[in-house]
Formats: structure tokens, C-alpha cells, sequence
């Protein structure tokens, strides 16, 4: 097969979950998509918080994107909105910009299939945790599953990349 054979991407697919990842991320696949003259489907997958947890600002401060999950719908709301204006503004069109309440692998895998994506873009940060180690994370999981082409953009060369295992609040503290 010659480079003139290989076929251009229609539609593309990337995951957000508001982190500082988020945006390059968004950007590259944006790139991506108009290099090709594809559109974008736009993923955020959450986790519903309880109303206690909806309740409290702290909670919501605290319990920061868990392996790309969202706590909480307004702030998966917002992640997507940031995520769809910066493609906009690349003048690439969003075919769908989806809201799901499901582990991140699940719903991005899912709406691959769903929406009959050509490529998946990724954000993935080094998790040195033990619960990293053990399970995997998001991008390894959609890697690993997925029947279309991944690209998993890092952060950039000199900027802060956090350690998940130190780094990120995970857990919502009792008040």
C-alpha cells in the first residue's frame, strides 16, 4: 500500500475531561481533523456526584478527574463546552458532543463504535500509582479494545505533568 492508498480520516473522536491535557489534546485531534476534512465527535464521560456531594463546593474542588471521569455533570458540562468551543474555533465541524455517565474507556469506546469513527485522540499522563499499575488506565484500555486507529498525545516537553499517584486528589474527604 502507497501513502496514496491510505485513506483519510471522515470522523474523529476525543476524549475530554477538563484536565490541563484537555486542550492540547482537543487541538491536536481539531489538526487532525482538518488536515483530513473530518469532523469531530467530542466525548466527556462523568460520574454522577450524590447531592450531598453536588452540594458541597469542597467536594466538587476536591475529587478531581479520576482516570479521565468527571465528578459531577455541571463540571463535565463545562469540560465539554471548553472542548467544543476550541474546535469551533478551528474551524472544524463537532458532529456530536457527548455527556455520558460511564467509565471513560466504556463510553469513548461505545460512541467509536456508535458514530463510526475512523481515529480516537487521547490525552494520557504517566500514572506511576499502584492502582495505575495494576489496572491500566483509559488509554491503554481503548488501545488495547479499540478497532480504529489511536493517538495518544502527552503533555507537552517542559510543562508540569502530574503523577497520578501523587499528585491528584482522588478521593472526597467526609465534612
Amino acid at each position: 500500500m502507497s501513502i496514496t492508498e491510505v485513506p483519510a480520516y471522515n470522523r474523529i473522536l476525543v476524549g475530554t475531561d477538563g484536565s490541563l491535557l484537555a486542550e492540547p489534546t482537543i487541538v491536536r485531534a481539531a489538526g487532525l481533523a482538518a488536515a483530513n476534512g473530518a469532523d469531530v465527535v467530542i466525548v466527556c464521560a462523568y460520574t454522577t456526584l450524590s447531592s450531598r456531594e453536588s452540594a458541597s463546593q469542597e467536594a466538587s474542588a476536591a475529587q478531581v478527574a479520576t482516570l479521565g471521569q468527571v465528578p459531577g455533570a455541571a463540571t463535565a458540562t463545562k469540560a465539554l463546552e471548553e472542548a467544543v468551543a476550541i474546535v469551533e474555533q478551528h474551524g472544524v465541524r463537532v458532529s456530536a458532543a457527548l455527556l455520558v455517565d460511564a467509565e471513560p474507556a466504556v463510553a469513548l469506546l461505545e460512541a467509536a463504535k456508535q458514530y463510526e469513527v475512523d481515529a480516537l485522540v487521547l490525552g494520557a499522563i504517566r500514572d506511576t500509582s499502584i492502582v495505575g499499575r495494576l489496572l491500566g488506565n483509559v488509554a491503554s484500555e481503548v488501545v488495547r479494545k479499540a478497532h480504529r486507529d489511536v493517538l495518544i498525545v502527552r503533555p507537552l516537553p517542559g510543562s508540569d505533568e502530574p503523577n497520578v499517584g501523587e499528585d491528584v486528589v482522588v478521593e472526597t474527604q467526609e465534612t
